[in-house]
């Protein structure tokens, strides 16, 4: 019977640094279909039953979809955060002759696209969301340059792991500043405080991950109530997590191990589905043509390739740092196009840049589609020139 399943195929799968990529394809595609059929309104019930429970003292009963959006997410929050400081500490952002190119390269293609977004929308009432095309999507990013395999150099997906952890970084630095709402300080200062109190647990050495963790639960309640997104008490929990720059594994390592396939195979591929069950109508689709949906298009699609070569020149030019060995400036060209691979982040901060239900679908389908296009168009660029370059 066990020669019958080959359980071999489905292992390599989950072990692949692809299968998250394809997985959260899978979610998308699933999502718009169930979303525009029969069962269309059967999803969005689900996605709004409440689950928790509340009393006069706590509230901690949301929707499915909240769930996902504020619970789920600070997991993904939390690896982003563990994988900034592990880079920071013993990667490739480490050495700031090495950091110099992927962070500045981030910074670039951050800005060019919010640039482009608010050239067509200033003063327009979707002026707000700017920050939408700023981000990359690691896990569909890295899953389509996985995919290439050795036809583009080893240094190549080295430098775009840097380039979206970094952009990550500018997203969450974003969010935290520009789209949160009222403040309520009283929390904030209970949040501050277990966060000195993880710290505290750092400075003293402990090594047990609990310590942080429950801490960092505490935390998301609070920041959850106190304005600013919950998801940022994933990102200040990783900071606090102990680690070490040499081989033996720290308890941050660990902690990356226990997340990695959690969030790349459940809960990216979960956000993906409940927020790209977009309904399809001629007034969406008209969105695409809008001042907020060409913002959204060409600062992903234009903005992020312009940004990220620009400023590797730049920084090439003035002696700052060198490109990654092996690859060539058509390299960079592809990597600026997958940086067009917004998806997941700029999904999240469409959610937080508008009330209008219609304004948020609008950019959903643009980031959906252009992030498609952006996947395509680096893929097969990168493909087409690894060939060439076997054949001279």
């Amino acid at each position: 019977m066990s020669k019958l399943i080959n359980l071999r195929s489905f292992k390599n799968f989950f072990e692949s640094s692809s299968g998250g990529g394809i997985l959260l394809f899978i979610c998308v595609v699933l999502a718009l279909i169930i979303a525009n059929s029969f069962y269309s309104e059967g999803l969005a019930s689900l996605l709004n039953t409440s689950i928790g429970f509340e009393n006069s003292s706590i509230q901690l009963k949301y929707s499915l979809k909240q769930w996902i959006d504020d619970g789920l997410m600070a997991v993904f929050f939390l690896l982003v955060g563990l994988e900034i400081k592990r880079e920071l500490v013993e990667g490739e952002l480490a050495s700031p002759k090495k950091a110099a190119l992927p962070i500045f390269a981030a910074i670039g293609g951050a800005l060019v696209p919010a640039g482009i977004y608010t050239l067509f929308n200033y003063g327009e009432p979707t002026a707000h969301g700017w920050g939408i095309p700023m981000a990359t999507d690691i896990a569909f990013a890295l899953a389509v340059i996985s995919l290439l395999g050795n036809r583009v150099p080893a240094s190549l997906k080295v430098f775009l792991a840097a380039l979206a952890i970094v952009d990550d970084l500018l997203a969450i630095l974003v969010i935290a500043i520009f789209y949160s709402t009222t403040l309520h300080y009283t929390y904030l200062l209970i949040a501050l405080g277990l966060f000195l109190l993880q710290l505290l647990f750092n400075r003293l050495g402990i090594q047990k991950l609990v310590f942080y963790i429950i801490p960092g639960i505490i935390m998301w309640y609070f920041i959850h109530h106190s304005g600013i997104h919950a998801t940022i008490a994933g990102v200040l929990t990783a900071m606090t997590i102990p680690t070490t720059p040499d081989d033996k594994e720290s308890p941050l390592e660990r902690l990356e191990h226990i997340l990695a396939k959690p969030v790349n195979f459940i809960i990216i591929p979960l956000f993906a589905f409940a927020n790209t069950a977009i309904v399809l109508h001629q007034e969406m689709i008209q969105g695409l043509t809008s001042s907020m949906g060409l913002g959204i298009i060409l600062g992903l699609l234009v903005g992020k390739s312009l940004g990220i070569l620009s400023t590797c020149w730049l920084c090439v030019k003035l002696g700052v740092s060198a490109l990654p060995e092996g690859a060539t400036w058509k390299h960079m060209f592809g990597v600026g196009l997958l940086g067009g691979i917004g998806f997941t982040m700029s999904i999240f901060v469409a959610m937080l840049s508008f009330d209008d239900a219609l304004h948020i679908e609008e950019a959903k389908l643009a980031v959906l589609l252009t992030s498609c296009a952006a996947g395509l168009l680096g893929y097969f660029y990168l493909a087409l020139l690894g060939k060439q370059n076997k054949q001279l």
